[in-house]
């Protein structure tokens, strides 16, 4: 006889510190078919960025003199992690998993990949 019970899926638990973001964001980005940057590339950026801080936000560049300061641990403006937020994510531009995800999902679109920025996006 076949069983029918379903198997349960063992969901994945990432800590929340700045390895798990990068590694939840990763699989993210996979699950909805967008292509993954590498661990490196991110960490990378983020550091540059805003130096592992989730809470980061620029008040003194251009963007910041229209009102449209960048935020979280990649420097994303509110108009961009909207056009590229990832289903499934927070709407939170400060949350670490939703920024990544935004980010890299931006950085695709616009210079082929978070492996390819090398500075301010």
């Amino acid at each position: 006889k076949v069983s029918t019970a379903a198997t349960p899926v063992k969901k994945v638990v990432y800590p929340d510190n700045l390895d798990g973001w990068i590694r939840e964001a990763r699989a993210v980005l996979a699950a909805h078919d967008i292509p993954v940057p590498t661990y490196n590339g991110i960490y990378r950026n983020i550091i540059r960025e805003s130096s592992g801080n989730p809470n980061a936000i620029n008040l003194w560049d251009s963007n910041a003199a229209k009102g449209i300061p960048s935020k979280g641990l990649l420097q994303t403006i509110d108009p961009t992690f909207n056009a590229y937020h990832v289903s499934g994510t927070s709407w939170n531009v400060y949350n670490p998993v939703a920024n990544i995800a935004a980010a890299c999902n931006y950085a695709w679109h616009v210079y082929g990949g978070m492996d390819n920025v090398n500075s301010a996006y």
